[in-house]
């Protein structure tokens, strides 16, 4: 049998995609790549989940995490409209946020898009049958009292960074950030397959997640977010969750979509003759404005851009190759997806198998690294 490295790149990189698979890290999954303007590669591989058929390129995805860079661009798409500021306190467009002369009511902008804005937990976190109700979300961001003083250091706001965002969106774009991204985002990209919750169709269209729990090994303690993998599959393959509108984590959609909206920034905010953003504002939005030893909430080393992740520390998932201008966002324990301006590639991983941070973070840089090898 030819070793890997007798292949073209793309096939070098399929038996990595392939290989993934095959050896259990999941039940199914999806890769794209653009290199440049150009999808490269549309792969699908696996099942829908445990018990189900063969996955396609087109079955769609719970993206957790990797929903927060479509609810956050929604916001640079109204800064670049005039319509607010990333230096402007939140409460200037949403005055119930905080109370005049708090410490809260520093918090700005710039700060809820990287992950400055001293909220980063609150009790809405352990009480999913609230995210359902979009009133009693926002009213749970106003009752939280800041953790630490807005702008003095990082700490990951795993789901308050979604309402926060989705609720200065609604406020000052006039639409829910559901709609709004529809909108401005994904219908020009021609994103077909993406949306953040699930507004129509068939649940059962939507893969199947599976937790997959660690194996026997070291693990630092206090890194990453806690929880048991199986629990979370179980909480996002139900019904009521993947239609909510929860911008920091039910985005549902596929890696071709991701990859396309990552390409799309890559070149400067256009891509196949539509402009999302000016080459101006991709440079804001995806410059470092936070970089933590220890982030607050993961415990290990952060750097944040506004919206994105930026690469530059030992536990990225875009590839121990990776520059330190590669921007992009992973999705717990299943999904990462990225740009790299300085090759012009852009690729998404999507899988239906949550994994240990740790696990998914080789997982996750193995593919990055085939996909490098290959293209850039």
């Amino acid at each position: 049998m030819a070793s890997t490295f007798d292949a073209d790149p793309p096939t070098r990189v399929r038996r990595v995609f392939e290989r993934h698979a095959a050896t259990g890290l999941h039940h199914g999954a999806q890769l794209a790549v653009y290199d440049g303007t150009d999808l490269v590669l549309d792969l699908a591989t696996g099942t829908v989940g445990p018990d189900g058929p063969e996955t396609t390129p087109d079955r769609r995805h719970v993206l957790f995490s990797c929903t927060k860079p479509y609810a956050g661009i929604c916001l640079h798409h109204l800064v670049e409209r005039g319509r607010l500021a990333y230096d402007d306190p939140v409460r200037d467009h949403w005055p119930g946020f905080a109370d005049p002369g708090t410490e809260k009511a520093t918090a700005t902008v710039r700060h809820v898009l990287s992950h400055q804005a001293g909220l980063p937990y609150g009790p809405l976190d352990d009480d999913p049958d609230r995210w359902t109700d979009w009133a009693d979300a926002v009213a749970a961001m106003e009752a939280l009292d800041t953790r630490f003083r807005p702008g003095s250091t990082a700490a990951y706001h795993a789901l308050t960074y979604g309402f926060l965002v989705g609720e200065l969106v609604r406020r000052v774009g006039g639409q829910p950030v559901d709609a709004y991204a529809r909108e401005h985002v994904f219908e020009p990209l021609s994103m077909v397959d993406t949306s953040i919750g699930l507004p129509d169709g068939d649940p059962d269209d939507v893969a199947t997640l599976a937790g997959f729990e660690p194996g026997e090994r070291c693990r630092d303690v206090g890194v990453g977010l806690e929880g048991s993998a199986a629990e979370a599959a179980a909480l996002f393959n139900r019904e009521s969750i993947r239609r909510a509108v929860v911008p920091a984590a039910t985005g549902v959609g596929t890696a071709r979509d991701m990859a396309r909206f990552y390409a799309c920034l890559v070149n400067g905010g256009t891509l196949d003759g539509t402009r999302l953003l000016s080459t101006d504002t991709v440079e804001t939005a995806t410059s470092v404005h936070a970089d933590v030893e220890t982030d607050g909430t993961m415990g290990v080393p952060r750097r944040y851009a506004l919206g994105f992740e930026r690469a530059g520390t030992a536990w990225d998932k875009y590839g121990t190759l990776a520059p330190g201008t590669t921007f992009g966002h992973g999705g717990l324990g299943s999904i990462v997806g990225w740009g790299d301006p300085d090759s012009g590639v852009a690729m998404a991983y999507v899988t239906n198998g949550i994994r240990d941070e740790v696990e998914h973070g080789q997982r996750a840089n193995a593919m990055a690294d085939a996909v490098r090898r290959a293209f850039a």
